[in-house]
């Protein structure tokens, strides 16, 4: 058996489907959607989405900002989005709302193991606003401590979002320019150090793409950074090593111009069997 799974930031559902991203959803092979900063509540998620969904969200507090959500496509029966938990025990609500959502998918690639299935956006952070930074390395330290809890419990998982951390050197174009911009400073980047070694994840994409610049997944909406593919990679899936071990393949839907994006992001999809 084989699941294909795509994580996209929309930067909003409703804008997003206004802008063409139905076109994509009927191209996509994608069995499972993980999506961020979704920015609807939960009860309007299959509207937007459309017929074939089955989808669960986590909606921010904060309305207009944030919300997490994951979609499957209810022709596959064996793809049952299960033990659904939302937002990360042990944080304030109010200040980590709709950023956290998991969802257990029973044994989907037939080898007898469970997949948790997690969309997360994580703060982008600014270095002018120490409270937004503070925030983001609460929510990154809880989520170590989460990721750590549902590998020890043995089953396959995969952390799929918007991590708004670009890792290293080959996951943003200008990389000199931003070496004290929220988002590639050394203290964030020293979480994805420790969540692909110590902590036994691996960074799907990287692997499979290997050795240099990008793919990247977004880009700036100023100047000409989308036509100059000056971007960052900051989505990611990044599973247990039982799990990466599985993927065969990766892509980034980039859009073919600027003028048919639907987010500033594109679609990272991974291929697991």
């Amino acid at each position: 058996m084989s699941l294909i799974l795509a994580t996209v930031n929309v930067n909003g559902l409703r804008d997003a489907a206004r802008k063409g991203m139905d076109d994509w959803l009927s191209s996509t092979p994608a069995d499972v959607i993980t999506l961020q900063e979704v920015r609807a509540p939960e009860e309007l998620l299959a509207g937007l989405m459309g017929e074939g969904w089955s989808i669960v969200g986590e909606a921010s507090q904060l309305k207009g900002r944030a919300g997490v959500a994951i979609a499957a496509r209810t022709s596959l029966e064996r793809i049952d989005l299960a033990g659904v938990r939302r937002g990360l025990p042990g944080l304030d609500e109010d200040a980590h709302t709709g950023r956290w959502l998991e969802a257990d998918l029973e044994d989907p690639l037939g080898d007898g193991t469970t997949m948790t299935v997690i969309s997360c956006y994580v703060h982008s952070g600014n270095t002018e606003k120490p409270q937004t930074m503070i925030d983001k390395y609460a929510f990154l330290d809880v989520m170590m401590e989460r990721l750590e809890t549902l590998r020890g419990e043995g089953r396959h998982v995969v952390l799929t979002g918007d991590i708004n951390i670009a890792h290293t050197e080959w996951d943003i174009k200008n990389w000199k320019g931003n070496l004290k911009s929220a988002g590639f400073l050394p203290e964030e980047r020293a979480y994805l150090d420790r969540l692909t070694t110590a902590a036994g994840y691996v960074d799907v994409h990287r692997t499979l793409h290997g050795d240099g610049p990008g793919p990247y997944t977004w880009w700036s909406q100023r100047g000409k950074a989308f036509d100059n593919d000056a971007g960052w990679r900051i989505d990611y899936q990044l599973a247990t090593e039982g799990l990466a071990a599985k993927a065969s393949s990766a892509q980034v839907d980039r859009a073919p111009s600027y003028d048919t994006r639907w987010s500033d992001h594109a679609p990272l999809v991974v291929s697991y069997s």
